[in-house]
Protein backbone atom coordinates (compact mmCIF):
# COMPACT_ATOMS: atom_id res chain seq x y z
CA UNK A 1 0.00 0.00 0.00
CA UNK A 2 1.03 3.38 -0.96
CA UNK A 3 -0.20 6.17 1.39
CA UNK A 4 -0.40 9.73 0.48
CA UNK A 5 -1.30 8.97 -2.98
CA UNK A 6 -3.15 11.17 -5.56
CA UNK A 7 -6.41 9.34 -5.90
CA UNK A 8 -7.10 5.25 -3.98
CA UNK A 9 -6.74 2.89 -6.93
CA UNK A 10 -5.69 -0.51 -7.11
CA UNK A 11 -2.47 -0.32 -9.70
CA UNK A 12 -1.91 -4.25 -10.54
CA UNK A 13 -0.22 -6.79 -9.40
CA UNK A 14 3.30 -6.44 -7.16
CA UNK A 15 4.96 -9.77 -6.71
CA UNK A 16 3.21 -13.06 -6.68
CA UNK A 17 -0.08 -13.35 -5.18
CA UNK A 18 0.03 -9.72 -4.17
CA UNK A 19 -1.35 -6.06 -5.37
CA UNK A 20 -0.24 -2.72 -5.40
CA UNK A 21 -2.85 -0.32 -3.80
CA UNK A 22 -2.89 3.66 -3.39
CA UNK A 23 -4.56 5.19 -0.89
CA UNK A 24 -5.28 8.83 -0.57
CA UNK A 25 -5.25 8.95 2.97
CA UNK A 26 -2.02 9.97 5.37
CA UNK A 27 -0.57 7.19 7.15
CA UNK A 28 -1.30 9.08 10.64
CA UNK A 29 -3.62 7.80 13.77
CA UNK A 30 -4.36 4.39 11.16
CA UNK A 31 -5.77 6.67 9.34
CA UNK A 32 -4.43 4.84 5.64
CA UNK A 33 -5.26 1.60 7.39
CA UNK A 34 -8.87 2.18 7.94
CA UNK A 35 -9.30 3.97 4.29
CA UNK A 36 -7.73 0.68 2.95
CA UNK A 37 -10.22 -1.14 4.30
CA UNK A 38 -13.13 0.45 3.38
CA UNK A 39 -12.06 1.22 -0.11
CA UNK A 40 -10.85 -3.14 -0.62
CA UNK A 41 -14.33 -3.65 0.83
CA UNK A 42 -16.00 -1.36 -2.33
CA UNK A 43 -13.48 -2.69 -4.64
CA UNK A 44 -14.49 -6.30 -3.54
CA UNK A 45 -18.72 -5.77 -3.28
CA UNK A 46 -18.51 -6.49 0.33
CA UNK A 47 -19.31 -4.16 3.92
CA UNK A 48 -16.40 -2.83 5.68
CA UNK A 49 -16.79 -5.65 8.43
CA UNK A 50 -15.98 -8.16 5.88
CA UNK A 51 -12.52 -6.91 5.81
CA UNK A 52 -10.14 -7.53 8.33
CA UNK A 53 -6.34 -6.35 8.60
CA UNK A 54 -4.35 -9.73 9.79
CA UNK A 55 -1.03 -8.30 9.06
CA UNK A 56 1.15 -5.35 9.00
CA UNK A 57 -0.83 -2.39 10.82
CA UNK A 58 2.62 -0.18 10.42
CA UNK A 59 4.08 -1.14 7.70
CA UNK A 60 3.85 -1.05 3.66
CA UNK A 61 2.68 -4.69 3.13
CA UNK A 62 -0.43 -5.38 4.79
CA UNK A 63 -2.16 -9.48 4.72
CA UNK A 64 -6.05 -8.41 4.86
CA UNK A 65 -9.02 -10.76 4.65
CA UNK A 66 -12.37 -10.51 2.60
CA UNK A 67 -15.05 -12.81 4.05
CA UNK A 68 -17.35 -13.69 1.05
CA UNK A 69 -16.31 -11.45 -1.58
CA UNK A 70 -19.43 -10.05 -3.61
CA UNK A 71 -16.51 -9.91 -6.70
CA UNK A 72 -13.74 -10.13 -7.46
CA UNK A 73 -11.81 -7.50 -9.45
CA UNK A 74 -10.75 -9.32 -12.69
CA UNK A 75 -7.43 -8.71 -14.30
CA UNK A 76 -9.05 -5.99 -17.05
CA UNK A 77 -10.59 -3.91 -14.42
CA UNK A 78 -7.13 -3.89 -12.06
CA UNK A 79 -5.00 -3.23 -15.72
CA UNK A 80 -8.19 0.06 -16.34
CA UNK A 81 -7.41 1.01 -12.66
CA UNK A 82 -10.09 0.09 -10.05
CA UNK A 83 -10.48 3.65 -8.72
CA UNK A 84 -12.93 4.62 -5.94
CA UNK A 85 -14.08 7.09 -3.38
CA UNK A 86 -14.10 6.32 0.07
CA UNK A 87 -15.36 9.22 1.41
Amino acid sequence: MQPRASRDEIVGPYGEGSLKIRISAPPVDGKANQHLLKFIARAFGVTRSQVALLKGSTGRDKQLEITAPGRIPTAAQIDNRIVGQTR
